[in-house]
């Protein structure tokens, strides 16, 4: 069978496109790379691709696909894999419905502190947002790992689409606590101490070739202090409601 013409439109500093990197990596399939530049008005011609001008898109043997998570879950599901099993039977059924539960946890309830710590203006303030984000770790996602099993979701030693859909983010979370970014509180990695599970699958997941391999950290952290510096954040972003390609890219 012939590879599908895939044509990705992206940009390296985001962290939703990032999840289609990993789920072609992952997956094996070659693609052709667009960057798009998010800070500058998009091309007319990226407008017809996708008129919202949000990155990722994704050309899929022409046809046009958006949406990160929309775009990573129909790579795993047009190319079966570990990534995510067919919902061809309960137990598999039951499975992505778990996996989808753990997604929404995490961006729901721990993804406003990291937010919040990163538009903090002060050390103070980005203690208590660090604290906050360990405490949602330790209330609604430490209970949702597998231990002494494999490090990824549901104790798979593969990464997943759990892993695909978080870990951009993941990476953000264990880096930017760095003195030399100062972007979220330099308490949060012995915080982290207290969720062994998550840290576990954290790291696991950040140290995969997979999630890591477009991941320039320096570049990351500077141009999102850049940002927030220069533009403050509104309240509905702190609240984790970011769309696909907000030019704010973290």
């Amino acid at each position: 069978m012939a590879s599908p013409k895939i044509i990705l439109y992206t940009n390296h500093s985001c962290p939703w496109a990032h999840r289609a990197h990993i789920a072609l990596k992952e997956l094996g399939l070659p693609y052709e790379e667009v960057i798009i530049d998010l800070d500058t008005p998009r091309e007319p011609w990226y407008l017809q691709v996708n008129p919202r001008g949000l990155v990722p898109s994704l050309s899929y043997n022409g046809n046009i696909i958006t949406e990160s998570a929309i775009v990573a879950q129909f790579l795993a599901d047009a190319h079966p894999s570990h990534l995510l099993p067919p919902s061809n039977s309960t137990e598999n059924a039951l499975y992505r419905a778990r996996l989808a539960f753990f997604v929404d946890a995490f961006f729901s309830k721990v993804i406003p502190h990291f937010w919040a710590g990163v538009r903090a203006a002060s050390a103070e303030e980005r203690d208590e947002a660090a604290q906050a984000l360990v405490g949602a770790v330790t209330k609604e996602i430490e209970p949702l790992l597998e231990e002494g099993k494999g490090p990824f979701f549901g104790g798979s030693d593969r990464l997943t689409l759990a892993e695909v859909l978080t870990g951009s983010f993941l990476l953000r979370i264990t880096s930017f606590s760095k003195p030399e970014y100062g972007l979220l509180s330099a308490k949060l990695p012995s915080l982290l101490d207290q969720v062994p599970k998550f840290k576990r699958w954290a790291e696991a997941t950040v140290q995969h070739p997979s999630v890591n391999f477009i991941w320039d950290e320096e570049k990351v952290a500077t141009r999102t202090k850049k940002k927030f510096a220069a533009k403050p954040v509104s309240i509905s972003h702190v609240a984790g409601i970011i769309p696909d390609g907000f030019t704010v890219t973290v």
